[in-house]
């Protein structure tokens, strides 16, 4: 590629980041986040799509798509992509935002 100032602070901004990232703490605390937003997320879909009552079922088959897919490629595939940091990070987040749907159909449920 052409180098170009986009790209050579594109380059740069990833070396630093993945530099910073080498840390386990910085991992698991990054993990940790993204457990966190997914839970958040799960309460805000259910919420927004509960309070419009339109497209119910097309918004749950594509959750359930990602879901699905999200799941394809943290579980199966090879063993580099599973331990790549990204799909971890990805993987956290499916699973927060399936605990919180899980906890909202509990409370609609009691």
């Amino acid at each position: 590629m052409q180098s170009t100032r986009l790209n050579t602070l594109f380059d740069t901004t990833v070396d630093r980041l993945s530099g910073w990232l080498r840390n386990p703490w910085r991992q698991l605390s990054v993990i940790t986040i993204s457990l966190l937003l997914g839970n958040f997320l799960g309460t805000a879909v259910s919420t927004v799509s509960g309070q419009q009552a339109k497209l119910d079922i097309v918004i749950a088959a594509i959750l359930t798509a990602l879901v699905e897919l999200m799941s394809r490629f943290a579980y199966g595939g090879n063993a580099q992509l599973r331990r790549a940091f990204l799909i971890q990070a990805l993987n956290a987040l499916k699973i927060g935002f399936i605990y919180s749907l899980f906890v909202e159909a509990f409370k609609l449920g009691s």
